[in-house]
């Protein structure tokens, strides 16, 4: 996008600086918070030396500050005392080169939310939520990199993963695309995102991050979350890649 941007060529979604803010997790949960929209607290950790948890208390998630696809973000990452929590901000600053992000674990349901559009035809598919049941025994109740990209494989399939459309009710439903449109214009999101939602411990929607550049693997079998919510609203793989192209010719032609 800044290439394009820099020879004046159109292109599909969100714009050079919305990248750079989503993909830094911290920038993204500082300005959800300034505009009162809930995600879980958290610090960020520079030295495995140096951890003042403040006011954050156990079970924790550890995380690299900026990386996608759930790189990163092991069954390990969950962690419940000070030793787990020194071993994984050293793994995190060791083999990423960047600073960990330490967040609160949200014990409730999670959810993934594609968005398509802009301004008042932004219209949101129907919502994904994970099934994480099926992870394998004795495995944390987190999407991690193992769950996304080792257990759940096209060649051996985690069925069930995904249930979409979550069975959720009206009002739960409503809260979560509230927040997500909210989420999407604050953070000034173009033609399309997926954002990632968890509830806390009394059940409120909480925003864990913002994908302006979501994947769009095509292959059903390998359980891509926007194709997967695109497929429930019953739109063809090529119909959301030419949404996506729509959405964003219009959006030029506006500003013509």
């Amino acid at each position: 996008p800044s290439i394009f941007e820099l020879l004046n060529i159109p292109y599909t979604g969100s714009d050079p600086l919305t990248l750079a803010i989503c993909l830094n997790k911290a920038r993204t949960k500082e300005i959800l918070s300034y505009y009162r929209i809930p995600t879980s607290k958290f610090i960020i950790v520079q030295n495995e030396n140096s951890i003042d948890l403040g006011s954050l208390s156990y079970p924790l998630i550890v995380k690299p500050l900026h990386e996608g696809s759930s790189k990163g973000i092991y069954n390990s990452s969950f962690v419940t005392n000070y030793t787990e929590l020194k071993n994984e901000i050293e793994r995190i600053i060791t083999l990423y080169k960047q600073p960990a992000l330490i967040e609160e674990f949200l014990p409730g349901r999670e959810f993934t939310v594609a968005l398509l559009g802009n301004g008042n035809k932004l219209k949101i598919l129907p919502i994904i939520e994970f099934n994480l049941d099926l992870l394998p025994e004795k495995a944390n109740k987190i999407y991690s990199y193992e769950a996304k990209w080792i257990w759940d494989t096209v060649n051996n399939k985690l069925d069930g993963i995904h249930q979409c459309p979550a069975k959720i009710d009206n009002n739960l439903k409503s809260q979560i695309e509230d927040i997500c449109i909210k989420s999407f214009n604050v953070l000034n999101c173009r033609d399309w995102c997926r954002i990632d939602i968890r509830l806390d411990m009394n059940g409120v929607p909480n925003v864990m991050e913002l994908n302006p550049l979501p994947g769009i693997i095509p292959d059903p079998d390998a359980h891509s979350c926007f194709p997967t919510a695109a497929r429930a609203a019953g739109m063809s793989y090529d119909e959301l890649i030419l949404s996506v192209l729509n959405i964003a010719i219009e959006r030029y032609n506006k500003s013509l």
